[in-house]
């Protein structure tokens, strides 16, 4: 695979984004355009392992064939590598673009040296495919008169919905939101993943024969309710992809009242928002001149950082209970499992040009809101904490903020959906159902994504999507040829 020398003759090299202080004057994209000359290079430093790591279980989790497309790369043979990437993931234009690239982690070269840039190669391959007209609506020949009732349309919704639909399964996708695409549409800022590529590929879906709902509120008791058990009695199977949207919460003093919001929405209101009149209606939570704290990490906190500094907020500091991870890989941490090591991420890199300092406070814990006599929010007490999150006495300090972000992670579904289909739950209230098997405890009702596993990757989605789908047709079949 790729060159018999190239790990020895060329470093790691990836592509670099658009410079931090021009890009956080807008929403577009904050990546730059592929240079294919410098893509086959870092193609050819893909080594010919006796065993790839990183198409493993502690690599991508679709199983990208991964140094196959390296190698075609780096012979120029970019249609051959897309038809690759294709056999695999479902939406590699998403990954690409999102993926912590867990592959790269389990790279064996990045044993002794630094690894192949999995993740720049797959997003090239990605956009030429869709700026080529390499990415076809594939329709099936014969339908089979089954049909399928998909809840949610983000990644693991949608990878199942086009896996069903290929073996000739009637599907229909229901999304609450006014727009397809769930996590993808309004959990991930424009600057990550601009939502035309969604678009894009929602409508070689519709082409391909899938239909979609929106404003479809399964379960729900407003206008736009859809009832679940209807849509139960109405199809051969219901696939329950609704993701974890319970957010955690920060019970302490003062927690209610104006100022304090979780993440997610404040997110999702202002992609939608941009969408809608490039934020001319003014319907979301504005940074714009205030004091920021974004209380936990993750790529979650880091599109809250990312998005208050377009808004052009006057300060931001961001909190984690964590403390501040190695610069190199801890002796509990080795090869090749995800490096868990001090990174730093879009968000931190432009707050550090903006303010001159990484946002990040490591191992403190929120005490106390800080409220006015009237109940404006004017900040937030913290104490420090040790490495098993006890406090430090002595350690308490008071914080400015005029808005404080909530992005600590998510606890589950919201089980409305389910409430007449009786579904059993798991010990972390996700819809119980075997991974692989995905059938809950309704044989009719299955569960694929984070409403299953839990909180967890775009690409762990699509992994879950294209499993579920696959017991799915073998349920209603009594075979499947889906992989």
């Amino acid at each position: 695979m790729g060159k018999t020398t190239g790990f020895k003759e060329f470093s790691r090299a990836v592509e670099p984004y658009r410079p931090a202080k021009e890009r956080v004057l807008d929403f577009k994209e904050i990546y730059t355009d592929h240079d294919d000359e410098k893509l086959a290079v870092q193609g050819a430093r893909c080594m010919d392992c006796g065993v790839p790591f990183c198409q493993s279980g502690e690599g991508c989790p679709v199983y990208n064939l991964i140094p196959e497309w390296n190698d075609l790369v780096y012979q120029n043979k970019w249609e051959e590598a897309f038809d690759k990437l294709m056999l695999t993931n479902n939406f590699p234009e998403v990954t690409g673009r999102v993926c912590p690239a867990v592959c790269e982690g389990a790279c064996v070269l990045g044993i002794t040296e630094s690894p192949v840039a999995i993740k720049n190669l797959e997003f090239a391959i990605a956009d030429k495919g869709f700026q080529n007209g390499w990415l076809k609506p594939q329709i099936p020949q014969n339908r089979t008169g089954k049909s399928v009732a998909i809840v949610g349309s983000g990644p693991a919704g949608l990878s199942a919905a086009q896996q069903l639909n290929s073996v000739g399964h009637n599907v229909k996708v229901y999304e609450r939101a006014d727009r397809i695409g769930g996590l993808m549409m309004y959990g991930i800022p424009n600057m990550k993943l601009d939502k035309s590529i969604i678009d894009q590929r929602l409508e070689i879906m519709e082409m391909e024969g899938i239909e979609f709902f929106t404003n479809a509120d399964v379960g729900g008791k407003g206008e736009n309710s859809v009832s679940v058990r209807e849509l139960a009695e109405s199809n051969d199977i219901v696939l329950m992809a609704t993701g974890a949207t319970n957010p955690r919460d920060l019970p302490i003093p003062e927690r209610e009242g104006n100022g304090v919001h979780f993440a997610m929405d404040f997110l999702r209101k202002n992609t939608k928002s941009l969408l809608d009149s490039e934020h001319d209606d003014g319907n979301f939570i504005s940074a714009k001149d205030k004091n920021v704290i974004v209380i936990g990490g993750g790529d979650t906190g880091t599109d809250c950082i990312g998005t208050s500094l377009r808004h052009g907020c006057k300060s931001l500091i961001n909190f984690e209970i964590m403390p501040e991870p190695p610069k190199e890989r801890a002796d509990n941490n080795p090869w090749p499992l995800f490096p868990r090591i001090y990174k730093v991420d879009y968000g931190h890199e432009e707050s550090k040009e903006i303010y001159g300092d990484d946002p990040r406070v490591y191992s403190i814990s929120g005490k106390e809101f800080l409220r006015d006599k009237d109940g404006t929010l004017r900040g937030i007490k913290t104490v420090e904490v040790d490495k098993n999150f006890k406090e430090i006495p002595g350690t308490e300090k008071e914080w400015e903020a005029d808005l404080i972000l909530l992005a600590m992670g998510f606890l589950g579904p919201e089980e409305y959906s389910v409430h007449n289909l009786d579904i059993q739950l798991d010990e972390r209230s996700n819809y119980k159902a075997e991974h692989n098997v995905h059938q809950t405890s309704n044989p009719k009702v299955f569960a694929a994504g984070d409403c299953r596993r839990g909180q967890s990757l775009v690409v762990w989605a699509i992994n879950e999507g294209r499993a579920a789908a696959r017991e799915i047709d073998r349920h209603l079949m009594g075979s499947t040829t889906l992989k």
